[in-house]
């Protein structure tokens, strides 16, 4: 007994001493600093490591960091969805500042490669950006963030008036300032004053969504090119501005692991950038080896990881003459956590976090020459190989969707992408773009490599593990038509049009169409047509949609063609008139007035082929067992672009909602054990008198778990082992069979009320993931199925070819009166999909009206 007292004792003991600050000196070198610069721990009141720091803090102190100091400029770039700023510190020597524009001009000289042979590498200061903590529940970078400001702005030494005389450093401590500040709150309001590491505290279990994600549950370190959000958008802009050479980002792992940093897997590396560039992340790699055997940290490097998505912070660099670096330390999540490595307190996960930004530093100032003529040498070698290259560029458009393909325009403008407008009508690999509604790419610029990255697509790879996806060709994820341009027999005249100069394609608006005392019809194909009607229907307006094609007017309308009748509304035609003139001047969707209902073929205005919409009143189910990402999409989708009111109802919490507010519901990727078998029996009997349940991937097995809809799920066979496997390779072996995600061609009826809007028939759409489903028994309720030979780009494992071929990709349910549409794939993927966002507005405004006779039945035995 006295033996286990005295046991319980240490360990008390243990825990109260882990609970103590750590000296300054713990965490950063043992140098003079200028008293002038008050510590973190003399502004907050607690040393770092003790409490986790929230966001306002962490920018409260470099304020006055920048205040203090003549070595730092603070800049905010952006503001996030919660309005917090996103801020940066351009840190260099006080000299340096009064010449920051010209430092700036010689090392951008560095870049460009029609400058840079006569670029002086000796003057050009290196540019090195850290930043930390994109994903808010990885900490312990914004806590080293702070740290290693106050050693910039205070430090005196020799070796950092060597770095800041010839390195700019763009200073970012914090990425993702809404799941920081959201992870920050959570961990400090369940800190103990002694500290316990078990991993089952609450400490260590956050709520749904957690704090990884931005405001909408994304994950940003997934949008670096796209640009879906604000803060991507703004880091962006200043990549491009200022042309790193190096570009750290640092990540925290899981609490069991040691510390990694790139490379990554040597054979999971894009093969578009040259093979100096992770020659170079191993050289930096030897730095932060050293720093850490200093301190005896256990780390490892080369595996786990991978450098071939170049929407990642540490390889979207890469593309463009830039060194990306990760590092990962494992994570406390919290302020002390058990693990098999020992304790791990948090203390000691910020202190890894230093002193490999401080071995960056090292590296930037032992290799700036090398890092240098890698930039320049890069770009040069671009020019060069697009020169060699046989395509002049690539082609693209859309002869009905402005806004998509302006979309795509600006995502490429803001890289530094060169676009033209055509010239004149063009004609590649069986297509045809037209001038005002087609632009054109040269291969032939700084950004090739960043071009290919962009348009090629792949189907063979060295590996068959990927940390990420395996393919995002983006004009692909638009729906837009493109093609590759040959060199020989091109007429560059009609290619090389205007050059589109700003950030954003000038475009006229569409003329507002002339008062109708009758009716408006407007053309759906447009991407922002859904966000009109939204607009329509807040105003109190009744509107129909064509289930038939007619013509009127001298003009041909498809199904999916919106009926604005004037007569009989709660506005008058002049007040309708405005409307609908000030929704075109803002979203540039086409609205045609006309003055009869009598057609020359094709449906008339008063068919009952016009069927009545009703404004959809949508819930999002959200909360445990649901995945964040899916249920994210969908309300950043409806709130942020087409100005939809939804409500996010926990999973728990469907027993006990009123569910008769709502006519949509939808289910995103996840298992929903939460709703519980009570929530499950109140959802199906809302479905049967008549509500629209959208179910996308494993939502769907759920729902055919609890007998709501009707679908079957493809079985996938595994083919039988053929003798004897290595044991050592089972991990490579299992993760090559997985589908990390790639694009698949898929065929459209476009008859079909989830079609409207679309022209072709064939299109390409996202898949992950190993959930096919089987053509409907009823021939009309499979709206989209996979062709023959579906994948168009990306990995999947040789075993799946067969097996694959023509599942369907969306399966429409009958429940009673209601409707349940089944989604393979996620139509919203991360905010990238602009091409299969409409399958899923469809559904939502359409899905009640899907004929009766076009439903998946429950199939008598």
């Amino acid at each position: 007994m006295k033996k286990a007292f005295l046991l319980l004792v240490a360990f008390s003991l243990f825990q109260t001493l882990q609970a103590q600050r750590q000296e300054l000196t713990y965490y950063l070198p043992n140098i003079t600093y200028d008293s002038k610069i008050p510590t973190p721990e003399a502004f907050l009141g607690f040393q770092i490591g003790e409490w986790h720091v929230t966001h306002d803090q962490q920018v409260a102190y470099l304020r006055k960091l920048s205040e203090l100091s003549p070595r730092f400029r603070l800049t905010e770039y952006a503001r996030t969805y919660e309005m917090r700023p996103l801020i940066y510190l351009t840190i260099t020597a006080e000299k340096n500042h009064s010449n920051l524009v010209e430092l700036k001009a010689k090392h951008l000289q560095v870049s460009n490669p029609s400058e840079s042979s006569k670029a002086d590498l000796n003057a050009a200061p290196l540019v090195v950006w850290q930043g930390f903590s994109i994903h808010g529940n990885e900490p312990s970078g914004g806590n080293a963030a702070m740290l290693m400001a106050y050693y910039l702005a205070a430090g005196q030494s020799p070796e950092i008036d060597q770095l800041l005389n010839n390195t700019i450093i763009l200073f970012d401590p914090c990425f993702n300032p809404d799941g920081f500040q959201r992870f920050s709150t959570w961990a400090n309001q369940h800190r103990n004053r002694h500290l316990t590491g078990d991993p089952a505290d609450r400490e260590f279990s956050e709520t749904w969504p957690g704090g990884r994600f931005n405001h909408y549950w994304f994950d940003l370190n997934r949008d670096w090119l796209m640009g879906a959000h604000p803060e991507s958008r703004g880091r962006a802009k200043i990549f491009q501005e200022w042309k790193p050479n190096i570009l750290t980002d640092h990540h925290e792992m899981g609490t069991n692991a040691s510390f990694f940093f790139m490379p990554g897997v040597p054979t999971r590396v894009s093969q578009i950038p040259p093979k100096q560039n992770q020659e170079l992340t191993a050289k930096i790699g030897n730095f932060h080896a050293k720093a850490l055997d200093q301190i005896g940290s256990l780390y490892y490097t080369q595996e786990g990881f991978d450098d071939f998505y170049i929407g990642k912070g540490s390889t979207y660099p890469d593309f463009q003459g830039c060194i990306g670096i990760l590092f990962e330390q494992a994570s406390s999540r919290g302020h002390l956590q058990e693990s098999t490595n020992g304790p791990l307190t948090f203390a000691f996960t910020i202190r890894n976090q230093v002193r490999t930004a401080l071995s960056t530093q090292a590296a930037a100032v032992a290799m700036k020459q090398e890092l240098l003529e890698h930039q320049r040498d890069f770009y040069q070698s671009a020019i060069q190989e697009a020169k060699n290259d046989s395509r002049l560029g690539y082609v693209f458009g859309d002869d009905y969707d402005p806004a998509r393909l302006d979309r795509f325009v600006e995502i490429l403008r803001r890289q530094h992408i060169e676009v033209h407008e055509l010239g004149g009508s063009v004609s590649a690999e069986g297509k045809t773009f037209n001038p005002g509604a087609a632009f054109f790419v040269p291969m032939e610029q700084n950004q090739y490599r960043l071009v290919r990255g962009i348009f090629e697509t792949g189907k063979t790879f060295i590996d068959s593990i990927f940390y990420d996806i395996s393919s995002w060709t983006v004009p692909m994820a638009f729906n837009l038509q493109y093609a590759a341009v040959a060199k020989k027999g091109a007429e560059n005249s009609k290619l090389m049009g205007k050059k589109v100069e700003g950030a954003q394609v000038e475009r006229a608006k569409p003329a507002a169409p002339s008062l109708s005392n009758y009716a408006y019809l407007l053309e759906w194909e447009h991407y922002y047509a859904p966000r009109a009607l939204t607009h329509l229907q807040a105003k109190g307006l009744r509107s129909k949609v064509a289930s038939q094609p007619f013509k009127l007017g001298g003009k041909n309308y498809p199904q999916g063609t919106i009926l604005l009748g004037v007569q009989n509304q709660n506005l008058g035609a002049a007040e309708i008139h405005k409307l609908v003139g000030d929704i075109t001047a803002e979203l540039g969707v086409k609205f045609n007035a006309v003055e009869t209902g009598l057609t020359p073929s094709g449906i008339d205005l008063g068919s009952n082929n016009f069927l009545t919409l009703r404004q959809p009143k949508v819930m999002i189910v959200v909360g445990e067992t649901v995945g964040s990402n899916t249920a994210g999409e969908a309300w950043h989708l409806l709130d942020t672009r087409f100005d939809m009111t939804v409500s996010k109802v926990e999973a728990d919490d469907i027993a006990r909602v009123n569910l008769s507010r709502y006519n949509v519901i939808i289910l995103g990727d996840g298992t929903f054990g939460a709703i519980g078998n009570a929530g499950a029996a109140k959802l199906k009997e809302w479905v049967a008198a008549g509500g629209t349940i959208v179910a996308i991937q494993r939502a769907i097995t759920w729902l055919k778990s609890q007998g709501i809809g009707f679908v079957e799920i493809r079985e996938l066979k595994d083919p039988a082992n053929k003798g004897r496997m290595p044991y050592g390779g089972i991990m490579d072996d299992m993760g090559a069979q997985d589908n990390p995600g790639a694009i698949f061609e898929a065929e459209l009826d476009l008859t079909h009320p989830l079609a409207y809007g679309y022209r072709n028939a064939k299109m390409p759409v996202f898949r992950d993931g190993e959930l096919f489903l089987e053509k409907g028994k009823n021939p009309y309720s499979t709206p989209l199925l996979y062709t023959n030979n579906p994948l168009l780009s990306g990995y999947m494992h040789r075993k799946w070819t067969e097996q694959v071929k023509n599942a369907a990709g969306i399966v429409v349910s009958g429940q009673g009166q209601g409707r349940v549409i089944f989604m393979a794939d996620n139509p919203n993927f991360r905010a990238h999909w602009y091409g299969t966002n409409r399958l899923f507005l469809n559904a939502v405004f359409f899905g009640n009206l899907i004929s009766g006779a076009a439903l998946e039945q429950e199939q008598k035995k």
